[in-house]
């Protein structure tokens, strides 16, 4: 055999030898991303959680089954109806957020955690807004929220998924309703307007009331104070500068001839 074929030829070998070393350390090695979970089967079972960094796999035997963010994630709950207790229908949409705390269960305890818990959030809205009547929907929010958080985390435990919040965007009752509304917040509005007028002059006549009656007590006051000093006035002797005036028989004062 010629030594330049024999060099080629183990050339060859040797490069795809390289391209099959590369091909088995690119299908063993996996990098996961922070904040994610990969979950691994075997033989098509499970076999490992990969969490984030460098991890190994068994080419040609493991593969890679599901992979789950661990990241708090934020969905729409559409649009839908719901009866309050005095009988009011109302249209109320939200935020669901949630999050992934066990990768297993949400691999293989439901097939679509989202759609579940989204479907969930839905109906425990209907029956928590059903409790309530109109007004505390609108006056309880935070407690209605809370509600529904509580309940769907106690349904939703098998899934391995953690609703975190649950925001209420709109609530919209009908037409008739908001029209009632508006016209009760007018008569309110009006009812105030009428009682801060009415107290307004209420307080204008006690000031004018108490004005004059001060009034009226400093007069007397002044009154009884100039009778006074007229009295003393009256009452003070009389005493005749000497060698100017003599008393006469009646008691009166009377000036010497000159």
């Amino acid at each position: 055999m010629d030594p330049v074929e024999l060099v080629l030829s183990l050339v060859n070998v040797w490069i795809v030898l390289a391209i099959l070393v590369v091909i088995v350390l690119r299908a063993a090695v996996k990098f996961v991303p922070q904040n994610t979970a990969v979950v691994v089967e075997r033989f098509g079972k499970y076999n490992k959680t990969m969490e984030a960094g460098l991890n190994f796999l068994v080419p040609l035997i493991d593969r890679v089954a599901y992979t789950q963010t661990l990241k708090e994630q934020a969905y729409d709950v559409p649009s839908q109806s719901a009866i309050t207790r005095d009988n009011i229908s109302l249209v109320v949409d939200g935020v669901l957020y949630i999050k992934v705390i066990d990768p297993f269960k949400a691999s293989y305890g439901v097939d679509d955690y989202i759609f579940s818990v989204t479907q969930l959030a839905q109906t425990t809205m209907r029956s928590e807004v059903g409790k309530l009547e109109l007004d505390k929907t609108f006056e309880e929010r935070e407690s209605l929220n809370t509600a529904i958080v509580s309940s769907i985390n106690e349904a939703s435990a098998p899934w391995g998924v953690q609703v975190l919040r649950y925001e209420i965007k709109d609530i919209e009752p009908p037409r008739s309703v908001l029209d009632a509304m508006e016209r009760q917040m007018k008569a309110e509005r009006e009812k105030r307007a009428v009682i801060l007028e009415s107290e307004g002059k209420r307080q204008s006549a006690v000031n004018i009331a108490e004005g004059e009656k001060a009034a009226r007590y400093w007069q007397r006051k002044q009154i009884k104070r100039s009778k006074f000093f007229a009295q003393k006035v009256r009452l003070r002797p009389f005493w005749p500068l000497p060698g100017k005036s003599r008393i006469t028989g009646s008691g009166w004062p009377r000036s010497r001839d000159r």
